[in-house]
């Protein structure tokens, strides 16, 4: 099932995608929350649909695509979960996971323009497969609970300010991540049923040009260690977002340009769809 949220930024419209149909999820939740996700979405979706309760969205592909789920209370991400990125980045493989912070205001559209922040030379583009949660998490006893936890999946392009984060840092990577629109995410919220999600091609290009190129088989930490380690120091809220980290092929590897004003970033995963966003000057976006 493909949950997701269309129309302006602050008034979107929860809906399902079913059979390329688009379908008004109003009737059962005022949008695609945490509560909505913690309460048996896709069995209560199926059910308004089979009894014909939910109205089909006139007008759906002219909508604005937002974020696939409201603002979350919390974005948690790990840091060099691919081996080739962690070299390219100049470490060593983590042997436990890096864990760092993104502010929810970084959540935003797929297709939104990004704006690259005051004083940056350093914007990196970072697709990631994200982990939406569905129910609370708090110390997790087992790996295999994890699956239990976990509402769906979607695609996350994990901005970064390489210089805020590495060089004026103070020893955290938070002060690159945070930037205002510094996530775009979706377009959909994946459930599980629908993605084999240790083997999802996820690939993004500048410019049109291919960047990264790799598979979630790929990851150091698949996703229910993510969510079995992240339970044991935080709990982990219905509606939370975690980035699972990015493969090898980003600018700060050194092989490519950073972004500048004007260039257009386009990535995708497997069964996840795909997104694009131009990313503009601070001074055109005030």
């Amino acid at each position: 099932m493909k949950f997701a949220r269309l129309g302006e930024s602050g008034s979107e419209i929860p809906v399902v995608i079913d059979a390329d149909r688009t379908f008004d999820l109003r009737p059962l939740t005022s949008d695609v929350n945490g509560d909505f996700l913690a309460a048996d979405p896709v069995a209560r979706t199926q059910t308004a649909l089979d009894a014909g309760e939910l109205p089909e969205l006139a007008g759906a592909a002219d909508l604005r695509i937002g974020a696939p789920i409201a603002r979350p209370s919390a974005v948690i991400c790990i840091g060099q979960n691919y081996a080739a990125h962690a070299r390219e980045s100049g470490a060593e493989p983590p042997t436990v996971p890096i864990m760092f912070l993104k502010t929810p205001n970084t959540v935003v559209g797929p297709d939104d323009a990004v704006t690259i922040p005051r004083g940056s030379e350093k914007t990196d583009w970072e697709v990631e497969l994200g982990i939406v949660i569905g129910t609370r998490a708090a110390y997790l006893d087992s790996v295999e609970e994890a699956d239990a936890h976990i509402a769906g999946y979607v695609v996350a392009n994990d901005v970064s300010e390489r210089a805020f984060q590495m060089e004026v840092s103070g020893g955290q990577w938070s002060k690159g991540k945070i930037a205002f629109g510094f996530n775009p995410t979706g377009p959909w919220l994946v459930t599980p049923d629908e993605v084999d999600v240790d083997n999802l091609n996820l690939r993004s290009f500048v410019n049109g040009e291919a960047r990264q190129d790799s598979n979630t088989n790929d990851m150091i930490f698949d996703v229910r260690t993510i969510v079995h380690h992240l339970s044991q120091y935080v709990t982990l809220e219905p509606g939370d977002l975690i980035l699972t980290g990015t493969p090898q092929g980003v600018a700060f590897g050194g092989k490519f340009p950073y972004l500048q004003a004007g260039d257009v970033v386009d990535i995708e995963i497997e069964g996840l769809g795909s997104q694009r966003q131009q990313f503009v000057a601070w001074e055109a976006a005030k």
